[in-house]
């Protein structure tokens, strides 16, 4: 489930006034619909993977242990190297889970929303999987775990 969806489906549908660019708050108004659609998807002993960058960073505190045993949270990131590496192929790929009438991938906004990430969950002792060299292979060795 792709939280952008969830976030375009709500504005459209003018359920909000908030608009796209509207991050932090969109974190708060998205963050309680999705906690519970997690819940109710485990205690239906189902699968479901949740993609976005509104997960807040203290997401563990809205379930209790019943519900965190069976989550598992993966937050991927680049580094910067990687980013200046591959930045074309990057930026190829901006639009996959959502098109946008403008495409604003550029390299110093991927970098700071990057740092923003990567500072924020390992703040809060959260694991942030780096991507640097082969993205291949990073996926892989998480699926391995």
């Amino acid at each position: 489930m792709s939280m952008d969806h969830l976030k375009m489906g709500l504005i459209r549908s003018g359920k909000t006034n908030l608009t796209p660019e509207d991050d932090d708050a969109l974190t708060e108004y998205l963050w309680p619909i999705v906690r519970e659609i997690i819940k109710t998807v485990i205690e239906n002993h189902q699968n479901l993977i949740v993609e976005g960058g509104y997960v807040p960073y203290n997401w563990r505190e809205s379930f209790e242990e019943v519900y965190l045993n069976s989550i598992r949270f993966i937050c991927l990131a680049f580094t910067d190297e990687y980013i200046d590496q591959h930045f074309s192929e990057i930026k190829g790929h901006s639009l996959d889970i959502e098109k946008r009438l403008e495409d604003s991938c550029i390299v110093s906004t991927l970098k700071n929303d990057n740092k923003h990430y990567i500072n924020g969950f390992k703040t809060v002792g959260e694991k942030v999987y780096m991507i640097d060299s082969d993205y291949e292979q990073v996926i892989q060795s998480i699926l391995d775990i």
